[in-house]
C-alpha cells in the first residue's frame, strides 16, 4: 500500500492534505445524492400503512414492505454513519482516514440503495399487476443495476486504457478519480 505522502502525482498540484479535503469533499456530494433518493423511496414506504388498501396486502407483501423499510432505515443509517464519525474525530488529523473508511461505508450505503430500489418496484409491481409482475420486475431491475453498477465502470476503463487514457495513476474502477 502506498502511503499518501508518496503516491503518486495524479496530475493536479496539490498537497496531500488537499487532496484528501477534495475526496472527503467529493464523498459528502455523493451521499447527499444518495440521501435524496433514500429519502424519496423511504418517505414513499412511510405513507403506505396510512393508505386503505394497506389492508388487503398478503403475508409476501407485507414482509417486502416491512424489508423496504428496514432497508431504507440501514440504508440511512449508512448514509449518516461518515458524518457522525467526522463530528467524533473532528481536528485529530485523521482526515486520510476518514475519506478511506467513508469510501467503504458508500459502497455499502450504495448496495443498501440498490436493495431499496429492487425491493419497492417489486412491491408496487406484486400489488399493482401480481406476484409473477413482481419477481420479475425486481429480477430485471437488479440485472439492470448490475450492468450499470459493475459493468459500466469496467467498461469505460477498458475503453479508456484502449484509448491511451488509462495512465495508472489510480484512476481506474474502485481508484480516486
Amino acid at each position: 500500500m502506498v502511503e499518501p505522502e508518496q503516491a503518486p502525482r495524479t496530475g493536479r498540484n496539490e498537497s496531500t492534505e488537499e487532496r484528501m479535503d477534495r475526496n472527503w469533499m467529493e464523498l459528502i456530494q455523493e451521499l447527499r445524492v444518495l440521501q435524496t433518493g433514500v429519502q424519496i423511496l423511504g418517505g414513499f414506504l412511510l405513507t403506505l400503512p396510512f393508505q386503505e388498501r394497506f389492508e388487503d396486502l398478503d403475508d409476501w407483501q407485507r414482509g417486502l414492505y416491512l424489508f423496504n423499510v428496514m432497508a431504507a432505515a440501514l440504508t440511512t443509517s449508512l448514509i449518516v454513519l461518515p458524518v457522525s464519525v467526522h463530528r467524533r474525530l473532528f481536528r485529530q488529523g485523521l482526515k486520510s482516514t476518514l475519506v478511506s473508511s467513508a469510501n467503504i461505508v458508500t459502497k455499502f450505503a450504495l448496495f443498501g440503495v440498490a436493495i431499496l430500489i429492487v425491493g419497492s418496484a417489486s412491491l408496487v409491481f406484486d400489488v399493482v399487476a401480481g406476484r409473477t409482475a413482481g419477481l420479475v420486475s425486481g429480477g430485471a431491475i437488479i440485472l439492470v443495476l448490475l450492468v450499470l453498477v459493475l459493468g459500466t465502470p469496467i467498461w469505460l476503463h477498458r475503453r479508456a486504457v484502449r484509448n491511451g487514457n488509462g495512465n495508472g495513476n489510480g484512476s481506474g474502477p474502485g481508484k480516486e478519480v
